[in-house]
């Protein structure tokens, strides 16, 4: 009996060995991961902003009187000079009020004439009389009614010379509401829209213009910062004045609608003096230089302003999870990732730039953290820090 016992606790023993060696052969090794040390650069980025394009100088043409188009001499889209025709009205009611004007000061004209010969006449009567007052062969009686018919002619010429000059004023009223009625640019520029055309009637009081003209040499690219990013703004922008920190302001680029950055740099010149209590927003004005005429007034796409960090620590974005608003990374010690807290200050190119939490030279896991839990055991494998935050092409 003592022999099967024996036996009987080999057997167990062997079999317990046995089970232990199989789960030894089969448990899974530690995931191996890329990891990154944690680094301190200079990183450039840039913060956009949507901006809407406008000419330098926007005027909107409209007639002066009102009347009928009656010519229309450019089209949309044309260059044009200060002072060139774009559009002629209908000036048959001119010509007409025109002609009456003139047959106006041809009468009063004749007026003066007549006015003048009576003047002369009454002059002529009392030099004749004077002389015979003077040697008592009439009585002053004659000579004083000659002088009050004298006076009275003086009277009605002055009258005839007011109603010649009143005429005047009239045929210079009507011939400059003729003048108005031709449509010339008041500067140089590119046609905008024409809204009216041939047999249309317009006037000084229509809301819509007949067209515009847009200088564009140089545009205005107009954009908004919300509250918060203004106050961002004053207080990292070097300078005492708001005019100061505009003038710190490094040049910035243009990304048009079709994605592609414009060929100039602009500069950022003005900021409205308030916040818009409408939208809570305030805003901003970069010039761009616009001698190839590419930009056009209503353009769109994004102005990008540049943002300098210097000697900041950074981690890959990919590094970096969020749990219930607070970012967090694993650090990897020892074989071993620890869920860790950070403060990321920004985000700039797949780099998450740092304020606290780690130290230059921790390592921490660079991808993959969806499969990491915390204190598991990994097996880390160094990656370049660069070859984590550089985003291939798709082909």
């Amino acid at each position: 009996m003592k022999t099967n016992t024996f036996l009987t606790i080999v057997v167990a023993i062997s079999t317990l060995l046995s089970c232990n060696n199989k789960q030894e052969q089969y448990a899974p090794s530690p995931p191996v991961i890329p990891v990154v040390e944690v680094s301190s650069r200079d990183v450039q980025g840039y913060t956009s902003f949507p901006v809407n394009i406008e000419g330098k100088v926007n005027n909107a043409v409209r007639a002066k009187i009102s009347g009928y188009i009656k010519e229309v001499f450019v089209d949309e889209g044309q260059k044009v000079s200060a002072g060139q025709t774009l559009f002629r009205l209908e000036t048959d009611v001119q010509s007409q009020n025109a002609n009456a004007a003139r047959s106006a000061i041809n009468a009063a004209r004749a007026n003066v004439s007549a006015a003048e010969a009576s003047v002369n006449a009454a002059q002529v009567e009392v030099d004749r009389l004077i002389p015979l007052v003077e040697r008592n062969v009439i009585s002053s009686v004659q000579l004083e009614t000659a002088k009050a018919n004298l006076a009275r002619a003086k009277g009605q010429l002055e009258q005839s010379k007011a109603a010649e000059q009143q005429a005047i004023a009239g045929l210079n009223a009507i011939q400059a509401n003729m003048d108005f009625a031709v449509v010339k640019s008041p500067v140089s520029g590119v046609i905008g829209t024409i809204n009216f055309r041939e047999g249309s009637l317009v006037g000084p009081s229509d809301p819509t213009p007949i067209t515009t003209v847009s200088e564009t040499s140089e545009v205005y690219a107009y954009f908004s910062m919300s509250e918060a990013e203004y106050l961002n703004f004053l207080e990292e922008t070097e300078g005492k004045t708001v005019k100061e920190k505009l003038s710190n302001l490094p040049e910035v680029e243009l990304v048009l609608a079709n994605g592609k950055t414009y060929d100039e740099k602009g500069v950022i010149k003005t900021v409205t003096g308030q916040i818009d209590p409408s939208t809570g927003t305030i805003q901003f004005r970069a010039t761009f230089n616009n001698s190839n005429g590419i930009l056009t007034n209503g353009n769109s796409g994004l102005i990008k302003i540049p943002q300098n960090f210097e000697d900041v620590l950074t981690v890959p974005e990919s590094s970096t999870y969020e749990q219930q608003g607070i970012i967090y990374v694993y650090k990897v010690i020892n074989d071993t990732v620890f869920s860790t807290p950070v403060e990321v200050s920004n985000r700039v190119n797949n780099v998450a730039i740092l304020t606290s939490g780690l130290d230059k030279g921790d390592l921490v896991a660079a991808k993959g953290l969806g499969q990491l839990r915390n204190r598991a055991a990994v097996t880390p494998e160094k990656v370049d820090f660069d070859s984590i935050i550089i985003i291939k092409p798709v082909m």
